[in-house]
């Protein structure tokens, strides 16, 4: 008694029998959000909805399977896939390590119709060294059908 001089054990009340159901869903909507928002398909930090690829006449024709991608906003914001929002510098570290994990890599460049010419040829130059093909990203022009269909 003189090591437990309030007793409180014996008042504490016993432990619940059966798991509360509202745990389970709240612990069911955790994990669909994490299956949600760790998709690949969800926007990368940064990108916003009006994220607009320029339009080229026949963008499909020359079109290839790509082995990575990287999305470029301007500023040289660039989105490497798995690896966030890099700079320039970060991004030829990252084109070197990916370009052993391939045979031919082929490099996506996904960029905003607003980056500058200038900061896509840095992009191009590092990508080249490093030992990527390249394909720019476009949207095929739309044209009006005449049949309005």
């Amino acid at each position: 008694m003189i090591t437990r001089p309030l007793d409180i054990a014996s008042r504490l009340q016993p432990p619940p029998r059966s798991l509360d159901w509202l745990f389970f869903v709240n612990g069911g909507l955790i994990v669909l959000f994490f299956f949600l928002f760790g998709s690949r398909f969800v926007l990368a930090p940064g990108l916003g909805v009006d994220f607009r690829l320029p339009e080229m006449p026949d963008a499909q024709v020359s079109a290839a399977v790509t082995t990575h991608f990287i999305s470029v906003k301007r500023g040289g914001v660039i989105f490497a896939s798995g690896s966030g929002a890099i700079n320039l510098a970060q991004l030829k570290i990252w084109l070197e390590a990916e370009a052993k994990t391939v045979k031919t890599p082929v490099l996506l460049v996904r960029a905003s119709a607003d980056v500058p010419v200038a900061e896509l040829v840095d992009i191009y130059t590092v990508a080249r060294a490093a030992g990527f093909s390249i394909q720019q990203g476009a949207e095929a022009v739309q044209t009006a059908d005449p049949e309005g269909l």
